[in-house]
C-alpha cells in the first residue's frame, strides 16, 4: 500500500514579526499542532529585523510630526513584506496580506471562512506605535482588528487569526460537524453545554437534554441560542432578525 501523498502547498501562514521565536506558540498545541505536524497546513515566521540596513538591526524611527513612541520604517518593513511569495505553487489566488491593527475592520467568522478557503495568509505583526502608513497603502494591506482593545504587538492576535482559520481546514477537527453549531455559524451565539454528572453543586442538567427526544433538544438549543444572542450581543441579534425578515 503506497503512502499518502503530501500536499506540496498546504494552506500556509507566513508571519512577519520582530519575535519569530514566539511561533508556533499555541499553534503548536492540541489539534492545531497535530495538523501542523501532519502537514495539513504550514507555518513560517520571518524576522523583520533580518531586513534592516544596519548592523544594529534597527527597524524603527521617531514619528514625523512628533509624538510618543516609534514607528516601523517603510524601507525595512517593505523589504520584509516583499520577501514573501504572495502566490504558492500553481495557485492563481494570492494570499491576502493582513496588518493587525486596532483601527482595522473587525475579524468575523465569515471572513475567517473566506481566509480558510484560500491558499493561506500573510500576517504582519505591528509593534511600537505601528507601521508607516505608506507601506499599508503601497502594499495594499488588509487592516484587521480582533477586538476593541490594544495589545503591545500583533503576535498574539496573529496566532488567534491563524488558529481560527486552521481549525476550519479539512481533516483538522475530529468531526466535520464540530464547527457547525458553534457561535457565529448561523449568526447566533452557541447554546449552553453540559456534561456528566447529572447534578453538580446543586445545579442540574436541564431535563430536556436527558429526554432522548432529539427534536425537543434541537428546539431547546435553538431557543437558548436566540435568547443568549439577544441578551449579550444585540448587534448580532439585529443582523439575525433582519436576515430572517429578508428571507
Amino acid at each position: 500500500m503506497s503512502a499518502p501523498k503530501i500536499n506540496p502547498h498546504p494552506w500556509t501562514a507566513s508571519v512577519l514579526t520582530l519575535f519569530p521565536d514566539v511561533f508556533p506558540g499555541v499553534l503548536g498545541c492540541s489539534v492545531i499542532g497535530s495538523a501542523l505536524k501532519d502537514e495539513k497546513w504550514a507555518l513560517e515566521a520571518i524576522d523583520i529585523r533580518d531586513f534592516s540596513y544596519n548592523k544594529h538591526r534597527s527597524v524603527d524611527a521617531s514619528p514625523s510630526g512628533g509624538g510618543p513612541g516609534m514607528v516601523l520604517t517603510p524601507e525595512v518593513s517593505a523589504r520584509a513584506i516583499d520577501s514573501v511569495a504572495r502566490k504558492l505553487g500553481d495557485s492563481d489566488d494570492p494570499r491576502p496580506l493582513i496588518y493587525l491593527t486596532p483601527r482595522g475592520r473587525p475579524l468575523t467568522q465569515k471572513r475567517v471562512k473566506e481566509l480558510a478557503s484560500g491558499p493561506g495568509v500573510i500576517v504582519f505583526c505591528g509593534r511600537f506605535e505601528g507601521l508607516d502608513e505608506r507601506v499599508i497603502k503601497a502594499r495594499d494591506m488588509e487592516e484587521v482588528c480582533i477586538g476593541d482593545f490594544v495589545l503591545a504587538g500583533g503576535e498574539a492576535a496573529a496566532q488567534m487569526l491563524i488558529e481560527a482559520c486552521v481549525r476550519l481546514l479539512p481533516g483538522v477537527l475530529g468531526s466535520d460537524t464540530s464547527s457547525e453549531e458553534e457561535s457565529f455559524e448561523d449568526g447566533l451565539l452557541e447554546y449552553p453545554l453540559y456534561a456528566k454528572p447529572r447534578e453538580w453543586e446543586g445545579r442540574k442538567i436541564p431535563e430536556v437534554l436527558l429526554s432522548g427526544n432529539h427534536k425537543r433538544i434541537r428546539e431547546w438549543r435553538r431557543a437558548e441560542m436566540e435568547k443568549i444572542t439577544k441578551e449579550r450581543r444585540p448587534d448580532l441579534w439585529q443582523s439575525y432578525t433582519k436576515g430572517i425578515k429578508e428571507k
